[in-house]
C-alpha cells in the first residue's frame, strides 16, 4: 500500500456522524482491511507507523506524556491527509490536539485486528518505523528527556 492509497482508505472510511475518538473510523478500517489481501494490512501498518513517526517530534510533544502524545498523533492521522500535512507544515496546528486531548487510540489497533480476522492469529507486528513516543531520535535530537513524563526512547 502506498501513501496515496493509505490516505484514500482513511478518507473513504470516515463516518458521516461525529466520531470524537475515531472509534467508528477504526471499526470501518478494520472491516475493509479484513476483506483485503494480507499485504494490504501490512502496508496499512507500515504507512500508519510512518505517519505517526513523522509526527514524533519535540515541537509537537514537549508538553505531553508518552501515551497522550501517541494518541494525539493518531488523532491527527485520523483527521486525514489535509490535516496531517497542515500539522507537518505548522506545528501550531497540533495545539488543539494537545490542549483538548483529542485522541484516536483505536486507530493504532486497526491493522492488528484486521490481521487477526484474516489469519486467526495475533500479529507480532514489527514495522519499519516505531510509532511509540520518542522513537524518532532525530525529532527529539536536542530534547534528551522526551515527552513531559520523561519517557525513554523506545524501540520496537
Amino acid at each position: 500500500m502506498d501513501e496515496d492509497a493509505f490516505w484514500q482508505l482513511i478518507e473513504d472510511s470516515k463516518p458521516t456522524e461525529p466520531d470524537p475518538d475515531a472509534d467508528l473510523l477504526a471499526d470501518t478500517l478494520t472491516e475493509r482491511l479484513a476483506r483485503s489481501p494480507l499485504s494490504q494490512v501490512v502496508g496499512f501498518a507500515e504507512q500508519l507507523s510512518w505517519a505517526l513517526y513523522r509526527l514524533d517530534r519535540k515541537e509537537y510533544g514537549h508538553d505531553l506524556g508518552g501515551d497522550a502524545f501517541l494518541y494525539t498523533r493518531a488523532a491527527v492521522v485520523a483527521a486525514g491527509r489535509t490535516e496531517f500535512d497542515s500539522v507537518l507544515r505548522d506545528p501550531v496546528a497540533f495545539t488543539p490536539y494537545a490542549t483538548d486531548l483529542i485522541w484516536a487510540e483505536s486507530l493504532l489497533y486497526t491493522p492488528d485486528r484486521a490481521y487477526e480476522r484474516i489469519t486467526g492469529e495475533e500479529w507480532d507486528r514489527d514495522t519499519r518505523y516505531s510509532y511509540e513516543s520518542c522513537s524518532n531520535i532525530e525529532g527529539w535530537a536536542d530534547s534528551p528527556a522526551g515527552p513531559a513524563d520523561g519517557g525513554e526512547l523506545q524501540r520496537r
